[in-house]
């Protein structure tokens, strides 16, 4: 198995340990082999509280830093608009056909580059290496942008990139190499906004001037807080461990260097 792939598995797997569903298991079990009831207790607590609606809102907008959806016209000039990848998903079917997860990264930067911001929209290669048959999403992307009367000389993708530290080394690659770009290359980063902090780490990091876009916001602006918010569900569990991967990704690269 190549080391990439070794890498992402161990990405994915060894947060369990530190997340609702994990540590939910690990108290479970604790409390059937030591014969202690408040082990399961404090488990199955974990897992309501983790799974409530009211909770993983909380904890999301928190790992989005409270912030909020900005138009295209209010950001700065930059050289490049950078969108990364995590917006496609490949369908089932004989045709490894690339349909949408979420479109939000990719507007926002068709919005920043219709709003003048920068001459240049850079998509990233991303690429699983457990979905080997899917074309890098920068190349479905450019196909997209192209329909929607963006010129060809406008439009770049990185090689082909499997995390977001990649997509940083990359990105700073290819913009150096550009003649008219300017000493550090001054980028408008396009992202979830609960992926933005650990972006701006690493994106930083390799080099660049980094104005962030945040878009693909979570938690719906004004919602009313009812009993229903108390009780658990799938996919606020699954919301709650996505923002504290994140949190979990943005310390390990801060120690990391």
């Amino acid at each position: 198995m190549p080391v990439d792939a070794i890498v992402m598995y161990l990405s994915k797997i060894l947060p369990l340990c530190v997340l609702p569903l994990g540590l939910t298991v690990g108290l479970v079990a604790a409390g059937v082999v030591f014969r202690r009831r408040l082990f399961c207790v404090a488990g199955l607590a974990l897992l309501w509280f983790s799974a409530m609606p009211v909770t993983s809102n909380l904890v999301m907008r928190a790992v989005e830093g409270w912030e909020v959806r900005l138009p295209a016209e209010a950001m700065p000039e930059a050289d490049a608009i950078v969108v990364l990848s995590g917006g496609r998903v490949l369908a089932p079917g004989d045709l490894p056909w690339s349909e949408w997860q979420d479109a939000d990264r990719f507007f926002g930067g068709i919005e920043l580059y219709r709003a003048g911001r920068a001459p240049l929209v850079i998509f990233t290669g991303g690429w699983s290496p457990w979905r080997p048959a899917a074309e890098p999403e920068g190349q479905v992307l450019i196909e997209y942008a192209l329909d929607m009367f963006v010129p060809q000389e406008h439009l770049l993708t990185t090689d082909t990139v499997v995390n977001t530290a990649e997509e940083a080394a990359a990105i700073t690659e290819l913009l150096r190499a550009r003649e008219g770009v300017c000493t550090p290359p001054r980028v408008l980063l396009v992202t979830s906004a609960y992926h933005m902090r650990r972006s701006l780490l690493l994106f930083e990091r390799a080099g660049l001037t980094v104005i962030p876009f945040r878009v693909d916001f979570q938690v719906s602006e004004g919602r009313t807080v009812t009993i229903l918010d108390f009780l658990p569900n799938g996919d606020s569990l699954r919301q709650t461990e996505r923002a504290l991967r994140e949190v979990y990704g943005y310390w390990y690269y801060l120690v990391k260097r």
